[in-house]
This record gives structure tokens, C-alpha cells and sequence, in this order.
């Protein structure tokens, strides 16, 4: 009896590496991002309720401001671009070419951002609050700027994120697992504004 138990016992993974096998970090920013799609999934239908829900929807974006959207746009498409080039140099141990490509990163991230608070000081100066705007249907004000703020709070966790990393590579304490993981994040947020931008902008075009 003792034989049979000894041959029906389940023997280790031996066929290499395991095919669920993830770091825990990696998993921890899969399972946040997962919930944070839903954060934000809940902010774009609002919007988009909120909008066909009103005729007199405002249009405020003319084409200086649609033009400095798609600009933001590059912005964000070019930093994606450089985190990638960022997370294939960390792969290959260049250290030094992964920390330059992290820190393009970085300023495509504060670009887009000094172009969105520069956006966001000349709604304001039009009289445009989360409280009310002066072409009507208050709530216009108060669903862009929690959408767009939502966004860029992201952004801005985003560069403090991708900084600390770009640090730490540089200095030996970290690899290129977190530098895969920081792109993770990275690309989630420039997906979420390549919904933002064509929903608020692009059909609130003033054309």
C-alpha cells in the first residue's frame, strides 16, 4: 500500500519555466489597472449619458484648442513610443540607454501636462467651473474637469512613478521587471486618454 501511495503522488512542475508564472509585482499592477479600468469605464459613461442626455450639449473647442489636444495626443503616442524603447534596453542590460529613454519619457509626460493645465486656466478664464460654465448645462463643467482631472492625476502619479524608476535603474536598486512594470502603467494611461480625447474634444468641436 505504502508503494502505491508513493507512486500516485504528484511530482514537481519539471517542464521549465511555469506557464502562470508571474512576479508579484507585475501582478499587483495587472490587478490595479484591472480595477482601475472600471474606475474610469464608470467616469466615460457618465460622460457620455450626460452628454445625450443634453441637446444643448456646449462646444467650446475650437481648432486652436482641438490642435493643442492633438498635440497632447503626440504627446502621450511618442512617450509610449520611448517606454518600450525603455523597457527593450533594460532587457538588454543597458542600463544607461533604458534611464535616457525613461527620462523622454518623462518629458513627454510633463508636456502633456504644462498643455493641459495651460488648457484647463483658459476654460477658467471664460468662466468655466465644476459648478457651472456660461453656455449652459452645468454639468458639462463638472464632468470635464473630473474626467480630465481623473486622467491627469494619472499622468502625474505616472512621471513621480517613472522618475523613482528611472532612479533606482540608474543606481543599481532596481531591474528591468519594474521597468517593465512601470510601462504597465504607462500605456494604460495613455490608452484611457486616446478614449478621452476623441469623446470630449473631438465631438465638442465647435465646427
Amino acid at each position: 500500500m505504502a508503494e502505491i501511495v508513493s507512486d500516485t503522488r504528484v511530482s514537481a512542475w519539471g517542464g521549465g519555466e511555469s506557464p502562470y508564472a508571474v512576479s508579484s509585482n507585475k501582478l499587483g499592477m495587472w490587478l490595479f489597472l484591472m480595477s482601475d479600468t472600471l474606475t474610469f469605464t464608470a467616469f466615460l459613461i457618465t460622460y457620455s449619458y450626460l452628454r445625450l442626455a443634453n441637446v444643448d450639449w456646449p462646444r467650446p473647442f475650437g481648432g486652436f484648442s482641438i490642435l493643442m489636444a492633438t498635440v497632447m495626443t503626440f504627446c502621450l503616442l511618442s512617450s509610449s513610443l520611448t517606454m518600450v524603447l525603455a523597457v527593450a534596453a533594460a532587457k538588454r542590460q543597458e542600463i544607461r540607454q533604458a534611464v535616457i529613454w525613461l527620462i523622454a519619457t518623462i518629458g513627454g509626460g510633463v508636456l502633456f501636462m504644462i498643455l493641459h493645465v495651460n488648457e484647463w486656466l483658459e476654460l477658467i478664464h471664460e468662466g468655466v467651473t465644476p459648478f457651472g460654465n456660461p453656455w449652459g448645462v452645468p454639468l458639462f463643467g463638472a464632468s470635464f474637469f473630473a474626467l480630465t482631472g481623473l486622467h491627469m492625476t494619472h499622468v502625474t502619479g505616472g512621471v513621480v512613478y517613472l522618475a523613482i524608476v528611472a532612479y533606482g535603474l540608474g543606481k543599481g536598486k532596481l531591474g528591468s521587471d519594474d521597468v517593465e512594470v512601470s510601462g504597465l502603467y504607462w500605456h494604460f494611461v495613455d490608452l484611457i486618454w486616446m478614449f478621452i480625447f476623441p469623446m470630449v474634444y473631438l465631438l465638442s468641436n465647435q465646427m
